[in-house]
């Protein structure tokens, strides 16, 4: 973990015009504010008490139990918004997180300059987007897309909130920007006050954000990382600059749930093949990594639950290789779901490890 900081220093000085270069500016007191408000929303608290009975404990049965103590403690999870809650379940020690997405972590400051009307409304949109992906287990895309256009941070406050119903706290919150080869340039209070105009574009400004975090009671300090970026083929090549950064990871853990299935799309080959190329260890639904491309590249699976044909049709051309892959295999139970289920509304639940 002291490589971590290590490197952040070294890449903020890099990147000054003096001898000492400006310290990241740090969001913790608006993070510590913001998780604060949202914790007390009564609707908050009562979809986390159920989520904790219903997802949680059985999840985390079922992750202490399959995931090995020497899966890589770096975790990607494309596609995942600020869906912090899952990685942690299935990694509750890594040492570091990134998920990805097409939304921006945004503006925590917004908290501050909202009416008390505004901000109730606010908060209200935030504990029905979160009350919507504890029932579910995931966030649908449309959804993410219009909480990020609201007053609050969206992914932040979904990061914050993850946290803190896992008994986690935050230590320091910064935003970054990345290079085109893949560096980290935190931004400064003077980066920060530069950053004006309309609550959207504040938001898109704020885009990648880095919360450092702990146990409570403990000292060990992890790291959440939430990078905004589009994961089609085309605006990779575009902003390398993302790709970059998860190659720099090396090997890593992985996670891919609800992620529209596109992974299966031709215009999608180029993260399917870094997941390909760089993850060891992978939990997924059935818009994963398909058996279709992981098995000849190495990877053995497990199947838990039933799948019979994705209920999505963006879906349904990949759906047959997972298919074969569960018919292939004996039938093991799963007693949460996670992420999409099948048309049939079975949970279906598969590992993929080299």
């Amino acid at each position: 973990m002291r490589q971590l900081w290590v490197l952040a220093a070294v890449t903020a000085a890099s990147t000054a015009h003096a001898d000492i270069a400006p310290a990241p500016h740090d969001f913790i007191d608006e993070a510590r504010q913001l998780t604060t408000a949202i914790e007390q929303r009564r609707q908050v608290i009562a979809a986390q008490d159920d989520y904790r009975a219903r997802w949680i404990s059985p999840a985390r049965t079922f992750f202490a139990e399959h995931v090995p103590s020497t899966v890589p403690r770096t975790v990607v999870y494309p596609f995942g918004g600020g869906d912090l809650a899952t990685a942690l379940v299935v990694y509750p020690d890594a040492d570091s997180i990134t998920t990805l997405s097409l939304e921006p972590a945004g503006d925590p400051r917004t908290l501050g300059e909202l009416s008390p009307s505004q901000l109730k409304t606010a908060l209200d949109n935030t504990a029905d987007d979160l009350a919507a992906l504890y029932k579910s287990s995931f966030s649908r895309t449309q959804r993410m897309q219009d909480s990020s256009t609201g007053k609050l941070p969206s992914q932040l406050a979904f990061a914050l909130a993850a946290l803190a119903l896992l008994g986690y706290e935050p230590v320091a919150v910064r935003y970054f920007e990345l290079s085109p080869d893949g560096d980290l340039r935190y931004l400064t209070g003077d980066d920060v006050a530069a950053v004006t105009g309309s609550t959207g574009k504040r938001h898109r400004a704020l885009a990648n954000v880095e919360v450092a975090f702990r146990k409570q009671g403990t000292t060990r300090v992890q790291i959440y990382r939430h990078v905004m970026a589009n994961l089609e083929d085309k605006h990779l090549a575009a902003s390398p600059g993302a790709l970059a950064y998860l190659t720099r990871l090396g090997t890593v853990a992985g996670i891919v749930k609800a992620a529209s299935f596109l992974l299966s799309f031709d215009e999608f080959a180029t993260m399917r093949g870094y997941l390909i190329d760089h993850v060891s260890w992978m939990v997924s639904d059935a818009s994963g990594l398909a058996p279709k491309w992981g098995k000849p590249a190495g990877f053995t699976y497990e199947t838990y639950g039933r799948f019979t044909r994705s209920e999505m049709d963006a879906g349904a051309p990949i759906s047959p290789s997972w298919v074969a892959e569960y018919k292939a295999q004996p039938h093991r139970e799963l007693a949460f779901r996670f992420g999409y289920p099948d048309v049939e509304y079975h949970h279906n639940l598969m590992i993929a490890h080299r």
